[in-house]
C-alpha cells in the first residue's frame, strides 16, 4: 500500500483532507496533492534540491499541509517555525537550520519585515503578500504535475540547545526514498491507537509542534481527514466532535484541565459517542485530571511518553493506567534503561535517568556537545528525564528535563530568558523556574536579584517585562517577576535552582 496523500488522491480525490474548525473549509485530497505538486515544483524552480532546507512559519492555515507535503516529496528538509516567535527568534533558528526559503503568513508582516532585515541574503514568499512575495502567485505559476526526481524528505523541529538557543533536531533522510513508504510513527498510529484510512482526527494545538504536525501528515498517509482547530476553544472543541463524528483526537493536560472546567451542563450537551481514541502527551497527566477525562469520555485515552528526538516510544492504555496510576507505560519503540550516573542500568524499582537503546538515530543540528551529551557510554540516548520502571517494564516519570518548564504542553528552557534578564542593568542575577499552575500545568517565574534590593517591587517587574517584550515570544514571557537579596549559589557559582522550585512546589501545595 501506498502511505502518501498523492496515492487517495487518485482513489478517493473528493474525500477532505482538511476541515478547518472555525469555518468548515475543506481541502480535498486532489487539492492538497495539487498544491504540493506545485510547492515541489517551486521549490526546483529556485534551486532548492534534495537535501537542502526551507522554513515554514505559520499560523494554523490549511495551506500549510499542503506545503509540508510538497517539501517531504521534494526531497527537502522543512523546518516548522512557531509563528509566535520574535524577529529575533526566527531569524536565529533560519539561519541555524540554513534555511534557503522562508514561507509564512503575512498576517504578522512586522515580525517578518524584521526578520528580512536581519536577512536580506534569506528570500521569503508570505501568503497574503503583493508583488514578489506572494506565495499563492508563485504556487499558481508552477505546474501541477509532480517532479522528476521525486524523493521522500524529513522534518526538523528545534529543541533547545546547551547554550539556552534553540537547537534542531536533525535526522537523516529516509533510507528509503519512496515518498510513499511507512515509517516507525505509522506503525505505532496504526498499531497500538488504531488509527485507519477512515479516521476522522480532531488536531487542536499549533501545527508547529512535532505531535500536531507530524500525527497530522499520518493521519493523511492513511487516507482520513485531519480537522484542524485554528485555536483551541474547550466547547468548539467538543462541538467539532460531534459535528465531524470524530474518531481520533490528541491533546495535552492543560486542553483536558479547561475542558473539565466547563460547566457541567456544557460538557454533557455534546455526543462524544464517535471518538474511539484521545491520544495525549508532550507532558505529565495529573493523576486526579486524567481519572476525571476517562470518567466523562470512558478507557479511550491512550497516552505516551516520547520527543522530538525520535530515540523512543512509550505507550499506556486507559485500562492499564487505572492499574498504575501515573505510569506512561511500556516500550513499543526502543528498549528502556534507566541508568546511575555513570551510565550503568540500576535495579527495577530505582530511579535514574532514562535512556533508551535501539530507537532511531538523531542528532542536534550545530551542537555536538548537546548530541554527546544525550548519549552514554553504551551508545544509548536520552531526552535527560528521571524516572523508574517497575516489575513489569511500565515507566514512571519522576522528573523532568533538567529545569525545563512544560506549559499548556509547550517546553520553555529557562537558560535563554536568564540570558537576558541577566544582561538588564538592574539585575544582578537571576533564575527562571517552573511552578506549579492548576491550569497550564507549569508557568514561568523569574526569581530576580536586583543590583539594589530598594527597587524590588512591581515597577522593575513590569519594566523587565517590557523590556523583554521585543526580544522574547509571548509564551516564554514570565507570568510572575519575584525578587530577593540574593539567590542560592555554592561558592564556585552553581546555582541551586532546585532548592527554589521545591520551595515554589511546597508553597503551591500548601495553599
Amino acid at each position: 500500500m501506498q502511505f502518501h496523500p498523492s496515492f487517495h488522491a487518485q482513489t478517493h480525490p473528493d474525500r477532505p483532507a482538511v476541515i478547518m474548525g472555525s469555518n468548515g473549509e475543506v481541502v480535498t485530497y486532489a487539492e492538497l496533492d495539487a498544491t504540493s505538486n506545485r510547492f515541489a515544483q517551486l521549490l526546483r524552480a529556485r534551486g532548492i534540491q534534495i537535501g537542502d532546507t526551507v522554513a515554514l512559519c505559520f499560523d494554523n492555515h490549511p495551506l500549510f499541509f499542503a506545503l509540508c507535503w510538497g517539501a517531504q516529496r521534494a526531497g527537502v528538509v522543512y523546518v516548522a517555525i512557531s509563528s509566535r516567535l520574535t524577529a529575533p527568534e526566527i531569524t536565529y533558528i533560519a539561519r541555524d537550520s540554513g534555511s534557503q526559503l522562508l514561507i509564512s503568513n503575512a498576517t504578522f508582516d512586522a515580525v517578518l519585515d524584521e526578520v528580512a532585515l536581519a536577512t536580506p541574503e534569506l528570500p521569503q514568499l508570505r501568503l497574503g503578500a503583493n508583488g514578489g512575495q506572494d506565495l499563492m502567485a508563485a504556487l499558481a505559476a508552477m505546474p501541477a504535475t509532480p517532479i522528476a526526481d521525486e524523493r521522500a524528505g524529513v522534518d526538523m523541529l528545534y529543541s533547545s540547545g546547551t547554550t539556552g538557543k534553540p537547537k534542531g533536531v536533525r535526522v537523516p533522510l529516509p533510507e528509503d526514498p519512496a515518498i510513499g513508504a511507512g515509517n516507525s510513527l505509522l506503525d505505532l498510529a496504526r498499531g497500538a491507537f488504531g488509527f485507519h484510512q477512515d479516521s476522522v482526527y480532531l488536531s487542536p494545538a499549533p501545527l508547529y509542534h512535532a505531535a500536531p504536525l507530524r500525527w497530522s501528515l499520518t493521519v493523511h498517509r492513511l487516507g482520513g481527514t485531519v480537522v484542524c482547530m485554528e485555536k483551541f476553544d474547550p466547547e468548539l472543541a467538543l462541538q467539532l466532535i460531534e459535528r465531524h463524528r470524530v474518531s481520533e483526537s490528541q491533546w495535552v493536560p492543560t486542553h483536558f484541565v479547561r475542558l473539565l472546567k466547563l460547566d457541567p451542563s456544557v460538557r454533557q450537551r455534546y455526543d462524544l459517542s464517535s471518538l474511539r481514541c484521545a491520544v495525549h502527551a508532550a507532558a505529565p497527566c495529573p493523576v486526579p485530571v486524567k481519572h476525571a477525562m476517562i470518567d466523562w469520555w470512558g478507557p479511550v485515552l491512550r497516552e505516551y511518553y516520547a520527543g522530538t528526538e525520535g530515540n523512543g516510544f512509550t505507550f499506556i492504555s486507559s485500562e492499564e493506567w487505572l492499574q498504575r496510576p501515573g505510569s506512561v507505560g511500556r516500550a513499543l519503540l526502543g528498549t528502556i534503561r534507566v541508568c546511575d550516573e555513570a551510565g550503568d542500568e540500576v535495579l527495577r524499582g530505582t530511579e535514574g535517568q532514562v535512556f533508551f537503546e535501539g530507537g532511531n538515530p538523531f542528532q542536534y543540528h550545530n551542537d555536538p556537545d548537546k548530541t554527546r551529551d544525550s548519549t552514554n557510554k553504551h551508545g544509548w540516548t536520552s531526552l535527560g528525564d528521571v524516572g523508574m520502571q517497575d516489575d513489569e517494564g511500565y515507566l514512571f516519570l519522576t522528573d523532568r528535563k533538567s529545569f525545563m518548564i512544560i506549559s499548556g504542553g509547550v517546553n520553555i528552557y529557562p537558560q535563554e530568558i536568564e540570558n537576558l534578564l541577566v544582561t538588564h542593568p538592574k539585575v544582578a542575577d537571576v533564575a527562571v523556574i517552573g511552578a506549579p499552575d492548576s491550569d497550564m500545568g507549569e508557568r514561568v517565574v523569574a526569581v530576580v536579584q536586583p543590583v539594589d534590593i530598594d527597587q524590588a517591587g512591581d515597577a522593575l517587574a513590569d519594566e523587565l517585562r517590557e523590556w523583554l517584550a521585543p526580544q522574547l515570544s509571548r509564551v516564554k514571557m514570565p507570568r510572575q517577576i519575584d525578587f530577593r537579596p540574593d539567590l542560592p549559589r555554592e561558592p564556585t557559582g552553581k546555582l541551586f535552582k532546585r532548592l527554589l522550585r521545591d520551595e515554589y512546589k511546597a508553597a503551591a501545595a500548601n495553599a
